[in-house]
């Protein structure tokens, strides 16, 4: 990228847009798995854009399905009625394991988990919240507001009163080395004592079955499903972010929501966003009938299910499912998660993940047990992958996690040619180390 367009994007965008890269790209277009940038210089992308392209860079079947309605409608909001948003919306609760499911669409996961607030805080007519500790949901007022992630909260002020308990973030515990049993029983409890603090009608708990933002960091399988026995037993609702753990990328199972589900347990309210429209802006809440149908008051969205991103989600969709890519996702995952948690290296402090939703926790050698974190690390192995030819991304509370989330068509040939440009990174990287760095480095993405 020319450095006279970095100069206008930082004059013409705020100074809080984080950009990857000491010397950024723009990437000008995509195939399959790979993307180019404007120099002509290709890139195994593994973060695609942010979780977002789910399936495939110009995948043929979404790109017909939206050049034929563009060709047909653009837009015509939620006032008329619009075939794609429907077939959409069917497809969509058929497959949600949600009984008696409505579908509201959004343009982003920030304003589907938005919508999620209102529709629990409504039904309950409570603004109490619960979230977990380390999670993001959003960079909207409300959603801020329930974002336990120190980096991505702009203000303290709230429309909600906010409780937030322990379970999100295994590998910095205080309940980390407990055995799985043990692990659940203990946040139980810690719910159980947030409750009794809370002392009101909390509406509901919001959490990511694998917290995105925070590093791909979960509690045991299972965990999601205990809390919602006890919240039952209050009437408190469930919430599932699943805008980045949707759709089989998780490989074991459709919704991340699932691994949760010993017992029956299902959740009142599904967020999703990112990988459906493969790029286009689509978002939305799944929920059941009786909490969708709960407001009392108008409402409309002006873009949410517009025709053409529903009918080029509808395609996505509908590829994904014909060609069982949660199924690729379990097939080829394990050579990257496998791999990675293979490596001997000193700067590797965890590997976790699931299916193509993979995180690698870097730490100062030396520095005890969990490891003090690395961003300086992170950050070093992100332009070394860069210069390899590969794309991933980074997060965590320290900013010294490695996402790595391919497109969920990842042939096992490009999954190990990735691995070896990871690993090659990673061992670049720990040769270099970066003695003296701040804990507090950029960047970091939704």
């Amino acid at each position: 990228m020319s450095e006279d367009l970095l100069a206008r994007t930082r004059a013409a965008l705020p100074s809080w847009l984080a950009i990857y890269y000491d010397e950024p790209i723009e990437i000008e277009r995509g195939e399959g798995r790979h993307v180019w940038d404007t120099d002509g210089r290709p890139y195994l992308d593994f973060f695609g854009g942010i979780l977002t392209t789910m399936t495939a860079h110009a995948l043929p079947e979404v790109t017909a399905a939206v050049a034929e309605q563009a060709g047909k409608i653009l837009h015509c909001s939620t006032l008329y009625l619009n075939t794609p948003m429907v077939e959409l919306a069917e497809e969509i609760a058929r497959v949600s394991g949600i009984p008696d499911a409505k579908v509201f669409f959004t343009t982003s996961g920030t304003e589907a988990n938005d919508t999620a607030l209102l529709l629990a805080s409504s039904y309950r007519r409570s603004n109490q919240l619960l979230a977990m500790r380390n999670s993001y949901h959003g960079r909207s007022f409300s959603t801020i507001a329930i974002t336990g992630n120190r980096n991505w909260s702009a203000t303290s002020l709230s429309p909600f009163q906010t409780y937030y308990v322990h379970g999100g973030n295994r590998f910095r515990s205080p309940f980390a080395g407990l055995a799985d049993a043990e692990f659940v029983d203990a946040c139980v409890g810690d719910l159980r004592e947030v409750l009794d603090q809370a002392g009101g009608d909390v509406a509901a708990l919001i959490a990511e079955p694998i917290q995105g933002v925070g590093g791909f960091t979960h509690g045991p399988d299972g965990l999601l499903g205990a809390f919602a026995k006890e919240l039952g037993e209050h009437g408190i609702l469930w919430i599932s972010d699943e805008v980045q753990t949707g759709w089989g990328r998780t490989g074991e199972h459709f919704w991340g929501w699932q691994a949760h589900a010993q017992g029956g347990a299902t959740p009142d309210i599904v967020t999703f966003a990112k990988g459906i429209g493969n790029g286009l802006s689509v978002g939305g809440v799944i929920a059941r009938a009786e909490i969708m149908d709960c407001l009392r008051s108008n409402s409309i969205s002006t873009f949410g299910g517009s025709p053409i991103t529903a009918a080029g989600a509808l395609a996505n969709l509908r590829y994904l499912l014909a060609h069982d890519l949660q199924g690729n996702a379990a097939k080829v995952g394990p050579i990257l998660l496998d791999g990675l948690g293979s490596l001997s290296s000193p700067i590797v402090g965890d590997v976790r993940g699931k299916g193509l939703m993979i995180g690698v926790e870097l730490v100062r050698p030396d520095t005890g047990t969990p490891g003090e974190p690395a961003p300086e690390l992170a950050s070093a192995v992100l332009e070394a992958a860069k210069r390899h030819g590969l794309l991933i991304g980074k997060g965590g509370l320290y900013a010294n996690v490695l996402r790595v989330t391919p497109p969920l068509t990842l042939t096992p040939q490009e999954a190990a040619e990735g691995l070896a440009l990871l690993v090659a990174s990673i061992e670049e990287a720990a040769a270099g180390l970066a003695p003296g760095a701040s804990r507090e480095e950029e960047v970091i993405a939704p």
